[in-house]
């Protein structure tokens, strides 16, 4: 695909946003880096859609993102962001600690995938300790029974199984003796699936 020198900037913007913080950054953050209106950013990523570079939906702050092959540069072929720490227990806010892991020989995704650092020990019955590290395929949807990161309502995540219910949606954690969430289908966003657990003795 054509891009011209403005859109490419605006697609290594988004690229190395998305590679340090794990979501994308939103119209608003897109303008300020490039030191224009939100209106002509608004402009840019209509032509880059058209163009194919990148596929947003338009109900979501952060929800852009880059075709597969200009998701990663040259030299992040190999390297997968660790964007921080998740909850494997009561909620917590998503800590930031930008990092990077080269995972490309254990794991292949269909998605962008990151990574994060579990804490907590609601998950550790099935094998997801305090301290491994989860891999994740970037998604908004999950099918019931899987391992996803859970953004509640309130700003914090969670990694637990997800289970559709009739009128909510409950995120059941893999220990006996927790209870489960219990969250209506509108307070949370599925940031993820886990794809792969990595445990560092």
């Amino acid at each position: 695909m054509k891009l011209t020198p403005r859109q490419l900037a605006i697609v290594d913007f988004i690229r190395q946003f998305s590679r340090e913080h794990g979501y994308s950054p939103t119209l608003n953050e897109i303008a300020a880096q490039m030191n224009v209106s939100k209106v002509t950013i608004f402009e840019h990523m209509k032509a880059l859609e058209r163009k194919g570079a990148v596929v947003r939906s338009y109900h979501k702050a952060r929800s852009v993102e880059l075709a597969p092959q200009l998701a990663r540069g040259p030299d992040e072929m190999t390297v997968l962001p660790l964007v921080g720490t998740i909850a494997a227990g009561a909620p917590i806010e998503a800590l930031e600690t930008p990092d990077s892991i080269d995972l490309t020989q254990l794991f292949k995704t269909s998605g962008a995938p990151f990574v994060l650092q579990v804490r907590g020990n609601s998950m550790i019955e099935d094998g997801i300790n305090d301290g491994d590290y989860v891999i994740i395929e970037r998604r908004d949807s999950a099918n019931d029974g899987d391992t996803v990161v859970a953004l509640l309502s309130d700003g914090e995540a969670t990694l637990k199984r997800f289970y559709r219910e009739k009128g909510r949606i409950r995120l059941q954690p893999a220990n006996s003796t927790m209870q489960p969430i219990y969250v209506h289908p509108d307070e949370l966003q599925i940031q993820g699936v886990v794809v792969g657990v990595l445990r560092r003795y």
